[in-house]
């Protein structure tokens, strides 16, 4: 039966009226319970990710628990300045003129499936450090991770300012029929619409972090090289931030921009680098995960035939498993270069040079990542220049998305808003102007300069 979301989000609000979660010792107090949570079910939550999507445990500790842990600390070290007034300058002199950081209230924080845990919780830590109360709705399509979440986070945070609801589409659509302060989404372009769509009744701010499905493939991640890199240093970068997790990110690179040459050295080394990693059976090797449903490993499976497949092109259903597959020969309207990817698919597309890279990719919707490997400066340059997109790496994939103190988010088809870190807080927080008049004995010469009324 599903819960009663209407007596979900008065229980939260009633929650948030007392007053309690505007103490920072409060929300430093549970932000350590937190802390505790992730520190005493670590093993749990390894083995959860590894039945949602066999994620090896490396990744799973990597990716998912020391990331949490890791923000966690991160916020506590820093959240009584972060919380604090600013106090900025005033245009008339002996005026205070300060930004007060103040919670929107109630947040709901809606999760994805591929990283179940941080994408689910990273948004939590900011939302609570920030004193509001959340909702929390875990992916149903990671339901180990899912129901270990709702499992603990009851035995360790305050019941009533932190809940957590699971169900699958019915149950999101009727709580987003509730009213909210703030709406986190992590996932698809498509949901993302309805729960922006959602939002809008109640005019509610929202975070839109798109990735994760088909539907939102003009906001692709493109990766060029050109002939002046190491291929041996690019290569394995470049695999291994496609073969993480299967390729199931959403900043993972999409497709290769190059020339036919720079094509050939790579497609070498990438044959040698997917041998030495995985052995002559990959599909044997601890160290790679599996598709999270029989319906993408159909649609990864429809990609093979759009081009050839110069390197894997193996799959087995029954396993959810796609091989680790290079194509050649693909079309720039072919489905696998119209429709995310999200998996160990990498198409090549040939382009004589960066100019016609950028002309390649600004002909489609603004990607959420974009990945520049030249030891060229004045390349690095036009395209940082040309291109927008929502974040760059130069020269190495996926790391700008793993630096607190940088922000993480969409542009345009690839979502809106932004966080990690400090930039979490600020997402939570309504940051108030308030001025402050000062009385003192100016104040009679001040009242000189103003207008009196004639005696009549």
């Amino acid at each position: 039966m599903s819960p009663n979301f209407k007596k979900v989000v008065e229980r939260s609000r009633s929650a948030f009226n007392s007053g309690r979660t505007l103490s920072l010792e409060f929300r430093k107090q549970q932000m350590k319970q937190l802390l505790k949570l992730y520190e005493e079910n670590q093993q749990d939550f390894i083995e959860a990710l590894k039945s949602d999507v066999r994620k090896p445990k490396m990744e799973a500790f990597v990716f998912e628990v020391n990331a949490v842990k890791s923000d966690v600390t991160y916020i506590l070290r820093r959240l009584d300045k972060w919380a604090a007034p600013d106090q900025v300058p005033s245009q008339i002199p002996l005026d205070k003129s300060l930004i007060l950081k103040e919670p929107y209230g109630v947040a709901l924080v809606i999760g994805a499936w591929n990283f179940p845990l941080q994408l689910t919780m990273v948004p939590v830590h900011g939302a609570l450090a920030a004193g509001n109360t959340v909702i929390i709705k875990p992916s149903e399509t990671a339901p180990a991770t899912a129901s270990l979440i709702a499992k603990l986070v009851p035995h360790y945070l305050d019941k009533e300012c932190y809940q957590v609801v699971c169900g699958g589409v019915s149950e999101t659509t009727a709580l987003l029929q509730q009213r909210f302060d703030y709406i986190f989404y992590t996932g698809s372009t498509h949901v993302g619409r309805i729960v922006r769509e959602a939002s809008n009744k109640y005019l509610t701010p929202t975070t839109l972090e798109m990735g994760g499905k088909r539907w939102a493939g003009h906001r692709r991640s493109p990766c060029y090289i050109d002939n002046t890199i190491n291929m041996d240093l690019v290569a394995r970068r470049i695999l291994w931030g496609k073969m993480t997790n299967l390729g199931q990110i959403c900043v993972a690179p999409d497709y290769l921009l190059c020339s036919k040459a720079v094509q050939g050295v790579f497609i070498a080394k990438a044959r040698e680098v997917l041998l030495e990693w995985y052995g002559k059976e990959p599909q044997k090797s601890p160290d790679l995960s599996r598709i999270v449903t029989d319906r993408h490993v159909d649609r990864l499976v429809s990609y093979l035939e759009c081009g050839k497949a110069v390197i894997g092109g193996r799959f087995e259903k029954a396993d959810r498993w796609v091989e680790p597959t290079v194509l050649v020969n693909v079309t720039a309207d072919s489905k696998v270069m119209t429709e995310e990817i999200f998996g160990p698919i990498l198409p090549i597309i040939n382009v004589e040079n960066h100019v016609e890279a950028i002309e390649f990719i600004k002909r489609r919707e603004k990607p959420l990542a974009l990945y520049i490997f030249t030891q060229e400066e004045e390349v690095q340059q036009t395209f940082l220049k040309q291109v927008s997109a929502g974040g760059v790496t130069i020269n190495d994939v996926l790391l700008h998305i793993g630096n607190n103190t940088m922000p993480f988010g969409g542009v345009g088809e690839s979502g809106m808003g932004m966080y990690h870190g400090k930039y979490t807080f600020d997402t939570f927080s309504h940051h108030k102007s308030c001025l402050v008049r000062t009385y003192n004995s100016l104040i009679e010469k001040e009242i000189a300069f103003l207008p009196t009324r004639r005696r009549r």
